[in-house]
């Protein structure tokens, strides 16, 4: 998809793969890519008029979560930056990659296989008798996340910061934040600044804002 952007593919277009044999996750994680789950890609051009290209993520975030609720009514839970939850499992990954004007966001949903050898516990619909078809679950996303990208441009970040909080854990929830220079910290969920980043209140009542890092629910 990097390739199809950097020649010029238009905003809109959807690639699924049935498989994959080198996916990737955050920083440079493998992605397990068993057949039956959804693999798709697809890409924003960035306008000078919209929002931070970064809060893409929390796009793609409220409209992943929105159709898996579609199939699995009031499973779903969003947790920091991107990732749905059923049950406390990850069901879910999304990567964004910059590629000139270009946006692209990579999507994997575990549908009918979850992996079993990573470091947080991980889930999928199958799991929770919830069986859906990847390309009749692609064609819900499409529509939805079209959806909210009309929505980041017309209305702002505010609105989809909005609708990430109350579709997320609740305030208060217990936190660790693994950062990139890998010092960890603890706290409170207390939202998401203007921006989308996280906001943890420690234990000292200070507020901290997390631009960048890993996420657990404690």
């Amino acid at each position: 998809m990097i390739a199809l952007a950097a020649s010029g593919m238009d905003e809109g277009v959807w690639l699924r793969a049935e498989r994959q044999t080198g996916g990737r996750g955050r920083l440079g994680r493998s992605w397990v890519s068993p057949p039956g789950n959804l693999y798709a890609s697809t890409l924003v051009r960035i306008r000078p008029s919209d929002p931070p290209a970064a809060t893409l993520a929390l796009v793609a975030a409220v409209a992943l979560e929105e159709t898996v609720s579609a199939y699995a009514p009031g499973m779903a839970l969003l947790k920091w930056p991107n990732d749905v939850l059923i049950d406390g499992g990850k069901v879910s990954g999304i990567l964004l990659e910059r590629a000139g004007d270009a946006v692209v966001i990579g999507i994997g949903v575990n549908l009918a296989h979850h992996p079993t050898d990573i470091e947080r516990p991980a889930t999928s619909l199958a799991d929770h008798n919830v069986i859906v078809a990847p390309e009749d679950f692609i064609e819900t996303l499409a529509e939805a996340f079209t959806r909210w990208v009309e929505c980041w441009r017309g209305q702002g970040m505010d609105t989809i910061r909005r609708r990430w909080v109350a579709h997320a854990h609740p305030i208060g929830t217990p936190l660790n934040a693994r950062l990139p220079d890998e010092v960890a910290i603890d706290g409170l969920f207390d939202g998401l600044d203007p921006d989308g980043a996280l906001i943890l209140r420690l234990a000292d009542g200070t507020r901290r804002v997390i631009h960048a890092g890993d996420v657990f629910l404690l």
